[in-house]
């Protein structure tokens, strides 16, 4: 029996690949994630990458030992010797805040904003748009607490899907107050749940007493149901003046910037680092679930791992599958592949070394392939045409003579003779005439 890849994860196929879809297309995912960056790095972002993985004690801090990716989902890894064993990363913040603080991030100006995107992995029953393998494009700010901060943070995911070109997409925008806030709320979900103990699930019966606001997120629908019963008061309830005024300040620049957002009072973050702001984006068309990402403010996390002072922060993921099955959704098809400026065919077998090393210089300039094999000229064009080339050199006996080469533009039908010695000068007004390709 054929050996395959393993549930939960997806291979990224090149183009021109049968049943190729968003969601699988190697092309698509460089697509999203170089537009993304163009976003973020213009908005001052600096990448920064992490391992795949880190310690157990990290991840178990940095995502909360009450969460279900701590308690069902990780994929640990161990090795020999006495290890306690690592953790393939469930998501990106931990590790990134991590770094900050291992590496004296801290004396860069600040507030200091990251973004990395990369592979992630949770083992979890695997479904459309739910891998145990997924990809992540994170963005990070560290070191101020203005709502300035926070409300940027949430235009500047809006702007990376208007970018991609998604229409459908809306902002739920919550806050989860201040520790005492979240405290005074937590009393009060003890209060409301303990009489109908019975009646939760077991997973919420066992967050009840270490973190009640857990239980808001029970994918249970008879916890949601009972819920609903009670008329459980929203967070927003509970907010204090300074986080109250916080979150109103994010809402006003958020409209002065016309960034539009729905107020969801259940919106939750269940670990005691989560301050503040806290919000989702969503979209129809990936199904049920249709979160393709979300954001908070964790001003206690660098604390929590350690830090002997605060550091405050914020960010926000968006799983890659998720916005490409969004994508897909709306009818947006495959981003057309590049194809290369130049493709190089001898006419006969003795030739076919040099039309190799025309094609190697030219890679000086830009995208340069070659024929293998003597082509016939129909042959060679065909090629060429399938490969999506933008110009057509066929050197036979008498260009390798005359030392030229006789290229044709598969664009406008023109044919030139070009002195070998010429053709990087010619390539380059090329790209001068044709500056989004090839680029």
């Amino acid at each position: 029996m054929a050996i395959k890849r393993p549930k939960g994860t997806e291979d990224h196929l090149p183009a021109g690949s049968p049943k190729l879809t968003l969601d699988v297309s190697a092309q698509a995912h460089a697509w999203l994630v170089q537009t993304a960056r163009g976003v973020l790095e213009r908005a001052g972002a600096q990448r920064m990458d992490t391992p795949l993985f880190e310690e157990a004690e990290l991840v178990k801090r940095g995502v909360g030992g009450s969460t279900d990716i701590v308690r069902k989902e990780m994929f640990t890894v161990y090795y020999f010797g006495d290890h306690g064993g690592y953790i393939l990363r469930p998501e990106g913040t931990a590790g990134l805040v991590r770094a900050y603080l291992q590496n004296g991030l801290k004396q860069l100006p600040t507030p200091l904003k990251l973004w990395t995107h990369g592979p992630m992995f949770r083992a979890e029953r695997q479904q459309r748009g739910r891998l145990r393998q997924f990809h992540q494009v994170d963005y990070e700010v560290l070191g101020s607490a203005d709502a300035l901060v926070d409300a940027e943070a949430i235009a500047l995911m809006v702007q990376v899907v208007q970018a991609l070109g998604l229409q459908g997409v809306r902002v739920k925008l919550g806050s989860i107050g201040d520790p005492e806030d979240r405290e005074a709320y937590n009393e009060y979900l003890r209060g409301v749940f303990t009489p109908h103990l019975d009646a939760l699930s077991e997973d919420s019966r066992d967050r009840l007493n270490r973190n009640p606001m857990r239980i808001l997120d029970s994918k249970s629908e008879d916890d949601q149901a009972l819920m609903a019963r009670l008329g459980v008061r929203p967070m927003l309830d509970f907010l204090g003046q300074e986080a109250r005024t916080h979150f109103e300040a994010v809402q006003r620049y958020l409209d002065t910037w016309d960034v539009a957002y729905d107020l969801d009072p259940s919106i939750v973050r269940g670990l005691d680092y989560y301050r503040r702001t806290a919000w989702e984006l969503h979209h129809e068309g990936v199904g049920a679930k249709s979160a393709l990402g979300g954001g908070g403010r964790y001003d206690g996390l660098a604390q929590e791992l350690g830090s002997k002072e605060p550091v405050p922060g914020i960010g926000w993921a968006f799983g890659v599958e998720r916005l490409l099955l969004a994508l897909e959704a709306e009818g947006r098809a495959l981003p057309a592949p590049e194809g290369p400026l130049l493709y190089v065919a001898a006419l006969d077998e003795q030739n076919v070394g040099y039309a190799a090393t025309v094609a190697l210089g030219a890679r000086r300039v830009g995208r340069a392939e070659f024929a293998y094999r003597a082509l016939k000229p129909g042959t060679a064009f065909r090629d060429a045409e399938r490969r999506g080339a933008h110009l057509v050199a066929l050197i036979g006996s008498q260009e390798v003579e005359g030392d030229t080469l006789s290229i044709k533009n598969l664009v406008t039908g023109t044919q030139t003779s070009v002195h070998t010695r010429d053709l990087h000068t010619f390539l380059q007004g090329q790209l001068t005439q044709n500056p989004q390709e090839h680029a």
